[in-house]
């Protein structure tokens, strides 16, 4: 009877305890997951704050776009933007209207408001060389983004995606696929003269005879035709319909830009030539592109040319030259990637401006 008694006593005392290490123990992990969540939070916050020793507060950053009525160039802008208040700086940007005058003119107004540093994206590589040494003058360093610029201007360095890199990942990539098969190719560029586009063509045809050279000892490469689009949709649209008239043979599209080619998917789905064409982008990784590439099989891979990223890139550099940075490479590249439907899930944000 005692021994039944000092069981039943022991019972009503372990239950109690048990309950109440089990309610500190969730409650530990309640707030271990918070802190968690907490610190994720601030990390993301915080992450594009960059280092600095002098007081950052009432410095303004500047930023001129040669037009801001596509969504890379919104995205740049936001970029730029953000990273720059997140710093504790003023903003303060121009639109060059996609006219090359009233971009001079926008220059000029924000060097004449006396911002800390200059961020160009400049619309024409040679018309923009003025305005740069007008900056130097006023004791203004000009960092060059996303674009290029002539060499006998005044600036720090050139902040873009490695075009050159990311067009021969993306040729070699359509040199496999194809292998011995014969490519029929239609080229869409962007605009004549322009040293991106220049220098996204370029990668594209390196990667493909290269891969071609390494593989089949031999170049197979065959371009029908070459289209401007003026880096827009209606362009894209315009330059398929005709060269889908002049060149019905064309079973392979290559183009400077995400941008240059949705337009004229519209063209190659009209012409019912989606299982017939395969469209293979130098750069941008434009979320529309990405989405084809996960649900079809015509669009194959673009290249990653990222505004978030090369904006946040050219607000640190802009902070680095604040704090006393001199040695500054000519140009300076966000890292290549190339996007097919093996990894486009991951880069793919439906909320994306671009």
């Amino acid at each position: 009877m005692k021994t039944q008694n000092t069981a039943s006593f022991l019972r009503k005392m372990i239950l109690p305890v048990a309950l109440i290490v089990l309610i500190f123990n969730l409650t530990s992990c309640a707030e271990q997951l918070s802190k968690s969540e907490s610190s994720s939070e601030n990390t993301e916050e915080t992450k594009d704050i960059f280092e600095s020793e002098i007081d950052l507060t009432g410095k303004k950053i500047g930023y001129c776009s040669p037009t801001l009525n596509a969504p890379y160039y919104q995205a740049l802008w936001q970029s730029v933007k953000a990273t720059t208040e997140k710093n504790g700086m003023e903003f303060i940007s121009a639109d060059g209207q996609n006219d090359i005058n009233k971009q001079i003119a926008a220059v000029e107004d924000l060097i004449t408001k006396g911002v800390d540093a200059l961020l160009l994206n400049p619309k024409d590589p040679d018309a923009l060389v003025g305005v740069t040494k007008m900056a130097k003058a006023a004791g203004i360093p000009v960092f060059i983004i996303d674009s290029s610029i002539n060499p006998s201007a005044e600036f720090v360095t050139t902040i873009q995606s490695n075009n050159l890199a990311n067009g021969e990942l993306a040729g070699a990539w359509l040199a496999k696929k194809f292998g011995n098969k014969p490519m029929q190719i239609a080229l869409l560029s962007g605009n004549a003269g322009n040293p991106v586009g220049r220098a996204r063509k370029q990668g594209l045809l390196q990667g493909i005879t290269e891969e071609q050279l390494r593989t089949q000892g031999k170049i197979n490469l065959n371009i029908k035709t070459q289209a401007y689009t003026e880096w827009s949709y209606a362009g894209g649209l315009k330059a398929m319909e005709d060269i889908l008239v002049a060149h019905p043979d064309v079973n392979v599209v290559i183009t400077e830009s995400d941008v240059c080619v949705l337009g004229a998917i519209k063209a190659i789905a009209q012409a019912g030539k989606t299982d017939d064409i395969l469209i293979v982008a130098g750069a941008d990784g434009q979320k529309e592109a990405i989405k084809y590439i996960m649900e079809t099989d015509f669009y194959g891979c673009t290249a990653m040319n990222s505004p978030v990223q090369i904006g946040k890139n050219a607000v640190q550099y802009a902070i680095e030259h604040m704090n006393g940075k001199r040695d500054f490479d000519k140009k300076s590249y966000t890292a290549p990637l190339l996007i097919t439907k093996e990894n486009a899930a991951k880069y793919y944000n439906p909320n994306a401006i671009f």
